[in-house]
């Protein structure tokens, strides 16, 4: 349907209006979708509006409407609805005087300052932040007047301070000219910056907005916290403001979605009546998003009420003075402690770089500094153990009944026992060696007994998400013999320098498998941590087939750091297993034998044990 012809249908449907004779202009209709076709700063939403003039005027019955005030308000609510877009607005007004903009007063410049000043507020808040409120963006006209004395007065006195907080929340007027001065003063001076595109219709012309190499004054730093206040009444200039430097990621914009109103709005007559129609005559399309602010507002990076916006700015720039602090410790817990020393210097140096960077400088709130920094601990060294963590406290050990600890270890284990007296065993998690000693005996009796006298032992780990590597020693030593210790592997522990072995146990609860019997292990990718490091014991002293995935590639179970006073806390792998002889599993893996997607691994197990097993009968 065409967009005139909506309109005006949209228009009489609104009321039922029943009039003898037309009260206004039957050319009303056209004369005003003239001035929209003409003057509308977005020409591709009116599509189809002027084959469709003629016919709108001939539709009269909404002039039957005898008061000019409620013809406008039908008329604007069609215009608007018909066009999508608020700003469109027509009003009756038969003793309406145009405003005429006062050029600058001829007075001495001292006296202009001080009418400036009534609207803009400076103050330097605790921990040095500057706080610079403007009620009206100056343009190049005033700038170029008053300027010498506005840097004097305020701008010198905002320039040694840490951070500054920028109150556009009264805003709500200005020039398009001023735009360019303000977002230069917090960039760079090279190389000049395309920092927004103005469109004007009724010129049809487009004026690139850059940013300015010389200034009055000097520029306040691309570094030091820039937060912008924002409210539902910032508007139209001020918006397009906080928009450039929002998308140039200089500033973070705190508190709410803007007014989303223009940057040019003219009102026109409407031929020769009484009917003005406001409307937008320019838009602004900036160049990094591609977007706009107009209509919808600029969205806040931190949503707030506009009364809380000013303490939560302070919360944040707070926070960010004490993360460079925050980096450079965590940078040396990680090159002291991390169990690899190579990795740990050139994560350690990595993230330096990115604080260097300013990647942290747009951090909000800890959670999100927390978030960003164990994305990238992750990212530079490949270990997901290397991230950000809580220092929950461990809870105390819950007392268990004999039949509480049978119960447990049922849910805990799964074994089974196949044809040609294939054992099978499960388990998803390693426990700590000191809480398993006192129950070593239940799960003797209740697991490992239903799987020791078979032929041959499947055990699978391919659920299994590691634990403490404290019980590796003693599970090793149930598939070897107890006539000899053997070494199972060395751990290297970064924080002491010390290197300890990992032996077979010489006494053991219940039978040992021993070493004669065939053993096939399984594995995924889920398999991790402790159960890698069994099944890389294993694999190496060439004790067991191993089918399946290669493994997750983690880490012995890592450590927990305070990263000094922050509360933030770094959980880092300290140990690694023997590297003499060639890397180990952690960061790569261990890889299977033979390689078999997961679900597929115990099929694969079972059939090469049935096909050798039953060949022996």
């Amino acid at each position: 349907m065409s967009k005139t012809y909506f309109l005006v249908t949209s228009l009489l449907l609104l009321g039922d209006f029943s009039f003898l004779h037309a009260s206004f202009s039957p050319s009303l209709i056209e004369d005003m979708a003239k001035i929209v076709m003409d003057n509308y700063c977005s020409p591709e939403k009116l599509v189809g509006m002027k084959e469709d003039i003629a016919s709108a005027t001939s539709n009269t019955e909404v002039l039957n409407i005898p008061e000019g005030e409620l013809l406008a308000s039908v008329l604007s609510s069609g215009v608007q609805t018909t066009v999508s877009d608020p700003r469109l607005k027509v009003s009756y007004e038969p003793n309406y005087v145009p405003v005429v903009h006062p050029e600058m007063p001829p007075l001495p410049a001292e006296q202009l300052v001080a009418v400036l000043q009534s609207s803009i507020k400076l103050d330097i808040l605790e921990g040095n932040i500057g706080y610079l409120r403007i009620d009206h963006i100056l343009g190049e006209e005033v700038a170029d007047k008053v300027g010498p004395l506005l840097v004097e007065l305020v701008w010198n006195k905002i320039l040694p301070t840490s951070a500054l907080i920028f109150d556009l929340r009264y805003t709500s007027s200005g020039d398009i000219s001023g735009i360019p001065y303000i977002v230069s003063y917090f960039t760079e001076a090279e190389p000049v910056i395309h920092i927004d595109s103005i469109y004007d219709r009724p010129s049809n012309t487009t004026t690139k907005l850059l940013s300015m190499s010389t200034l009055l004054g000097k520029r306040y730093s691309v570094t030091k916290p820039l937060i912008i206040l924002t409210s539902k009444n910032t508007k139209d200039i001020a918006e397009d403001v906080a928009y450039c430097l929002q998308s140039l990621k200089r500033a973070t914009i705190v508190g709410e979605k803007t007014a989303g109103g223009s940057v040019k709005v003219d009102k026109v007559k409407v031929g020769d009546t009484d009917f003005y129609i406001t409307l937008p005559t320019a838009k602004s399309i900036n160049p990094i998003t591609g977007s706009t602010w107009e209509i919808t507002g600029v969205t806040p990076d931190v949503e707030v009420s506009a009364e809380d916006a000013l303490a939560t700015s302070i919360r944040i720039i707070n926070l960010r003075v004490q993360v460079p602090a925050i980096i450079e410790e965590s940078a040396s817990l990680i090159a002291n402690n991390y169990a690899f020393e190579s990795v740990g210097m050139d994560v350690a140096d990595k993230l330096r770089e990115l604080l260097a960077n300013e990647e942290f400088s747009t951090v909000v709130c800890k959670e999100d500094l927390e978030t960003k920094l164990s994305a990238d601990l992750k990212t530079i060294s490949g270990d997901k153990s290397l991230k950000t963590t809580t220092n929950t406290p461990a809870l105390p050990p819950m007392e268990y009944s004999p039949e509480m600890y049978i119960e447990l270890i049922k849910i805990s284990f799964h074994t089974d026992v196949f044809e040609n007296n294939i054992g099978y065993l499960r388990f998803d998690m390693f426990g700590d060696f000191e809480e398993v000693k006192p129950v070593a005996q239940i799960i003797v009796e209740h697991v490992w007994n239903k799987v020791v006298n078979t032929d041959a032992m499947i055990v699978d780990l391919r659920n299994n998400l590691g634990g403490p590597t404290t019980a590796i020693a003693g599970f090793c030593s149930y598939f070897f013999d107890g006539d000899k210790q053997i070494l199972l592997d060395k751990l290297y522990d970064r924080p002491s320098g010390t290197t300890t072995e990992l032996l077979t146990l010489p006494e053991l609860t219940g039978i040992r498998y021993g070493s004669k019997k065939s053993l096939i292990i399984l594995t995924s990718k889920a398999t991790a941590g402790a159960a890698e490091e069994f099944v890389y014991i294993m694999k190496k002293l060439g004790r067991a087939m191993i089918i399946g995935e290669t493994t997750a590639g983690a880490s012995h179970p890592p450590k927990v750091f305070p990263v000094g006073k922050s509360n933030i806390f770094l959980s880092i792998p300290t140990v690694h297993s023997d590297t003499s002889a060639g890397p180990a599993w952690e960061g790569a893996g261990v890889q299977p034998h033979i390689p078999a997607a997961a679900d597929a691994a115990l099929e694969v197990a079972k059939g090469i044990f049935n096909k050798h097993l039953g060949g022996q009968q």
